[in-house]
């Protein structure tokens, strides 16, 4: 133990003093790239939106500070975290995922499954959109068909082979088979609900985002802020909060410094560095809890030298995780050695590797590939994934021989880069609500060009998803996950990092603060105490 504090000292030391050799390699570095400007304040905005100094009487604006800029407000047109935010603010889904991250009806006022393969639902009847138009049953099955042409997020109605209107109220979903997941994807932003009328129009909801939402948009100045105002017609009660702004700010400190001046009153995303000091502020409060979130290296399996197994294992068993938890999380999160989060039912640590520098070099012998011919240039899209590389990137150093890069790129373009293939190695993460969405999402053949970015095309793997996705029964799923999870270790088709003990930190006057393990926020419920 004492011998492994040392090395990790002497890590600290050693990318302390090479500070400035890895910034040469950053694309944007000192200034963030022009789709991820930080623009915080310009003097005028603080007289338009009320600073969040603790006065929670009478106010009706929250301020909410955010990493990453979301890369469309359409629904169907990503499937990032940044814009699923937007889009649960926005638009309204036929279930909803709880606390606890169990499927709820929402736009659903019930539902019954009638045989293995047919799902009967009634629509709640009543509900308004944007516009002031009432949702129809023709919305619901336009928009599940719209959503199965979107490439970006079909995988999560994949299941779903038609959609039959019974009658005004009720509508129909046959699957494919027996589905353990068709809730839980009813829920997913990708299967919002919208009007057929504006579908069949070719409406733009990327930038007029028309839903039936607790917040209607207001106005997105892109790099800066997006701004809302609560629907006053929805139909779970307008939100107590009328106003709502979301600044982007991609740098940590910043985030820190702006909610302790009062400037915000909410950080999504906060700097684990600034964690200590913002626990013992007292105008603060700090909602803690362990994410599902699944951070890794992605390797792109399509790439010469990395489409050999022995390479990537070779990487994996040289990277140091436990130091990358110390150096980019500063301590807060747990290393993890397997390819799917560690607490979600149907985790397996069977075949991963650990941390052994002699085992990685044993590897990349036994591939046959000269280190020197590995090309990493690993793509970074803030601080705490830049730093992570910086430990990855000595790790292979010196022990592989395998020089890397480190670029830094703004989320969308990050995004676009890395479901195009058009990359070697990027410090990501994927977060899911259940293990099967999580697998079909980062590993299935069918999300190739979307979330599965390492390119990994297993048919073996494939087969083991779809039939875990067509096991009804909890216990016989959960052996079917895990030995599908097994068998992606055994390929390691990239580099599993850590799980992150997430935070989010607030004005203390601000109550009703509540975040599911999947990071799922409910700002609809948040209110400034009297």
């Amino acid at each position: 133990m004492q011998s492994k504090k040392l090395r990790v000292l002497s890590l600290l030391l050693v990318l302390a003093m090479a500070f400035g050799l890895f910034a040469g390699c950053s694309k944007d570095d000192p200034a963030p790239a022009d789709d991820d400007k930080t623009v915080v304040d310009d003097g005028e905005k603080k007289e338009e939106q009320p600073k969040g100094d603790g006065d929670g009487a009478g106010k009706d604006t929250i301020v909410i500070a955010t990493m990453s800029e979301t890369p469309s407000l359409s629904p169907t047109d990503h499937n990032a975290t940044a814009g699923s935010y937007m889009n649960l603010l926005t638009y309204s889904t036929l279930f909803s995922s709880d606390v606890e991250m169990n499927p709820q009806p929402l736009l659903v006022e019930s539902y019954e499954n009638i045989s293995d393969t047919v799902w009967e639902f009634k629509l709640r009847q009543g509900v308004k959109y944007h516009n002031g138009e009432t949702m129809t049953v023709e919305d619901v099955k336009a928009s599940l068909d719209n959503a199965k042409l979107c490439p970006e997020i079909s995988l999560y109605n994949d299941c779903v082979e038609s959609v039959e209107i019974v009658d005004d109220q009720t509508f129909r979903i046959t699957t494919d088979g027996p589905s353990a997941v068709l809730l839980n994807h009813l829920g997913h932003h990708g299967n919002a609900i919208v009007p057929k009328a504006l579908l069949d129009a070719g409406h733009d909801f990327a930038v007029d985002p028309v839903g039936s939402g607790p917040y209607k948009l207001v106005e997105w100045k892109r790099g800066d802020s997006v701004e809302f105002e609560a629907f006053e017609d929805y139909f779970l009660g307008e939100a107590p909060i009328k106003h709502m702004v979301w600044k982007i700010i991609p740098e940590g400190s910043s985030r820190t410094i702006a909610l302790e001046a009062g400037e915000i009153d909410f950080i999504v995303e906060v700097e684990a560095m600034d964690y200590d000091r913002l626990k013992s502020n007292d105008d603060v409060a700090i909602y803690e809890y362990s994410a599902t979130e699944h951070n890794w290296m992605m390797l792109n399996n399509e790439k010469p030298g990395l489409d050999n197994a022995d390479v990537r294992k070779a990487i994996d068993c040289a990277v140091d995780k436990e130091a990358i938890v110390t150096v980019a999380l500063n301590g807060m999160g747990e290393a993890i050695y397997s390819h799917a989060p560690n607490n979600l039912p149907g985790a397996s640590e069977e075949n991963t590797n650990s941390h052994d520098p002699e085992k990685a070099k044993e590897y990349m012998d036994k591939s046959g590939v000269d280190p020197a011919s590995v090309q990493l240039a690993i793509i970074c899209s803030n601080d705490t994934k830049k730093r992570a590389a910086e430990v990855i990137q000595a790790n292979l150093k010196e022990t592989l021989g395998i020089n890397c890069t480190i670029e830094s790129m703004d989320l969308a373009t990050y995004l676009s880069t890395t479901a195009d293939g058009n990359y070697t190695a990027s410090i990501g993460n994927y977060t899911s609500s259940d293990m099967v969405s999580f697998l079909v999402g980062v590993y299935h053949s069918k999300s190739i060009g979307a979330s599965n970015k390492t390119r990994i095309n297993d048919p073996e793997v494939d087969a083991l998803i779809d039939k875990a996705s067509a096991t009804i029964d909890p216990a016989e799923r959960e052996k079917v996950l895990q030995e599908c999870v097994a068998k992606i270790n055994a390929h390691t088709p990239q580099i599993p990092l850590y799980q992150p003990v997430n935070f989010r930190a607030y004005s203390k006057d601000l109550q009703g603060v509540e975040v599911s393990p999947s990071g799922t926020l409910y700002f609809e419920n948040v209110s400034w105490k009297n």
